[in-house]
């Protein structure tokens, strides 16, 4: 298979990743649950990680960086912390829009024609409620950056609090939380970070303390039946997925050892390639701003008035490629670009895909493009 879906989750994970996974799945017993050599070598894997992903996201405190399942639940803990008004944009992916919806109290900025927002877009709905903005740092479905050194400046400037989605990011562009003044940076383990699924976390900035999602267990202050406060305890509640944790280690390293500039780089010119390679087909649209000095590596199309669904099933059928078809949970996008109906074909790349796999679905898309156009199958 071609594998063409990074941004639902990278493939292939760095070797490093399933090896530690397989090694703590061999000897780990309950972190923070033990004094026994499994369950120290559990709670030191998971501090290692901790301390990694403060360094690689320039988090204060190590302690600071909680795990959760995914950047949807930390997107969730940070957006229930919240008690005024929120400004967000219409670029946003559900695991934003649908806990602002519950709560109520929010405003988007609307995008243009290419799926772009301004920190002025953003600053023009701030009422003397608003609390804070959140963001995600790149779209899903465009590839488009925030302007967020802009609103971060701007919540500087206004004395609001800044949650990131860097679902997207991590991994690919350089992040740092303190420099930036995020109070809340979401991330998950399994895209641009090659950790398993199941991984995810959030940075919090040194004067931003949400409550917890659930209670429970966590193996310190026993006795008292109220959460705990000190962090990392007061937000993880029950067994971690240490196992995970333990790959989400190894991808890290791995990404630290890189770079995530290089690394991003080397995927954006197979996103480049690509692009230029389907550009001049005929009745072929593309979503999103490719002037842009900085983006992530995807590249969203459409073939006429094909349902995408469509042309994802006959890139896989035919040529054994996989792509993203449909709303990749973006409604407002898409309302936008008029394709609520026909969603989109969704290509996103890896620094581990080659340019003989990028003309081979270029030549695809133009076959594709051109039975369309006559009539064939």
């Amino acid at each position: 298979m071609i594998y063409f879906d990074n941004a639902a989750t990278s493939y292939p994970k760095p070797p490093a990743v399933a090896e530690a996974v397989a090694a703590a799945l061999g000897g780990f017993g309950n972190a923070s649950r033990g004094a026994h050599a499994w369950a120290l070598a559990a709670s030191r894997t998971v501090e290692g990680a901790r301390a990694s992903l403060a360094d690689l996201f320039g988090c204060s405190l190590p302690e600071r960086v909680v795990f959760t399942k995914n950047v949807t639940e930390a997107l969730n803990l940070a957006i229930a912390a919240l008690r005024g008004h929120i400004v967000s944009s219409e670029a946003e992916h559900n695991a934003i829009l649908r806990p602002l919806h519950r709560r109520g109290k929010y405003s988007l900025a609307p995008v243009d024609e290419l799926g772009r927002y301004t920190a002025a877009d953003i600053a023009r709905l701030i009422t003397p409620d608003t609390e804070a903005v959140v963001v995600s740092h790149a779209s899903n479905l465009t590839g488009n950056i925030a302007p967020l050194q802009d609103i971060a400046a701007l919540c500087r400037e206004r004395g609001l609090r800044l949650i990131v989605d860097a679902a997207q990011t991590a991994g690919l562009l350089d992040i740092d939380t303190a420099a930036l003044g995020t109070d809340a940076l979401c991330f998950t383990g399994h895209k641009s970070l090659y950790g398993p699924q199941g991984t995810g976390g959030i940075c919090l900035g040194k004067d931003f303390n949400p409550g917890p999602l659930i209670v429970g267990g966590t193996g310190s202050r026993s006795f008292s039946l109220d959460q705990p406060e000190d962090l990392p305890d007061r937000l993880e509640a029950g067994t971690l997925n240490s196992h995970g944790i333990a790959g989400l280690a190894a991808g890290v390293e791995y990404v630290r050892s890189r770079g995530p500039g290089a690394l991003r780089a080397a995927a954006n010119r197979l996103a480049d390639r690509f692009r230029g390679g389907v550009s001049a087909v005929p009745d072929l649209t593309l979503y999103g701003d490719y002037g842009a000095a900085v983006r992530v590596p995807i590249v969203s199309l459409n073939i006429g008035g094909v349902d995408s669904t469509e042309i994802a099933g006959r890139l896989a059928e035919d040529y054994d490629i996989a792509v993203r078809a449909g709303a990749h949970c973006a409604p407002l996008l898409h309302r936008r670009f008029g394709t609520v109906e026909q969603g989109a074909v969704r290509f996103s790349f890896s620094h581990c895909n080659t340019e003989e796999e990028i003309d081979f679905a270029v030549a695809a898309v133009r076959t594709l493009a051109s039975e369309r156009k006559s009539g064939g199958k």
